[in-house]
């Protein structure tokens, strides 16, 4: 019988963010975003954490940086925004009831720790599933919408 060989990872895992509940933002206000021209990528960033969850589709222009690898590309990541002058970093995972908080809770407190007081980080109340949850003005603005997917993970708001 074989040994089974415990790898080690490549890095500890994170701590707690020490901003425990990071601001949120609703998806009306990213959707008027949307509507007013703002560009993710551009005016803001989203952040979309879900690594194997992720079917059915994402908001239109979201990173995918699933929240497994996430803590310690922080850094690097406030660089690139900085450096692209992207003032506001939405962070979402399935229903913003842990992923996404964490990851809207650690950034914050890097800017805090960098003393940037130009970029906000938020964690999208409801997050993808409430996003769905908004009607057809929510889906439209999605990649790869798959209605079919979240009728099977029980997403009701779609049997109308």
């Amino acid at each position: 019988m074989a040994e089974s060989v415990s790898v080690p990872p490549q890095h500890p895992p994170p701590a707690a963010p020490q901003t425990p509940q990071p601001a949120t933002i609703s998806r009306a206000a990213v959707l008027r975003w949307f509507g007013d021209g703002k560009r993710s990528g551009q005016d803001f960033v989203l952040v979309d954490l879900r690594k194997g969850d992720h079917e059915g589709g994402t908001i239109r222009g979201s990173l995918n940086l699933p929240a497994q690898s996430l803590y310690p590309a922080l850094e690097t990541l406030h660089a690139l925004l900085s450096a692209a002058g992207v003032g506001t970093v939405v962070w979402y995972c399935g229903s913003c009831g842990g992923r996404g908080t964490r990851a809207a809770g650690w950034f914050a407190d890097l800017l805090r720790k960098r003393g940037d007081e130009r970029m906000e980080s938020f964690a999208l109340e409801g997050g993808i599933k409430g996003w769905v949850g908004g009607g057809d003005e929510y889906v439209e603005l999605m990649h790869g919408f798959e209605a079919k997917a979240w009728k099977e993970m029980g997403r009701k708001e779609l049997d109308k």
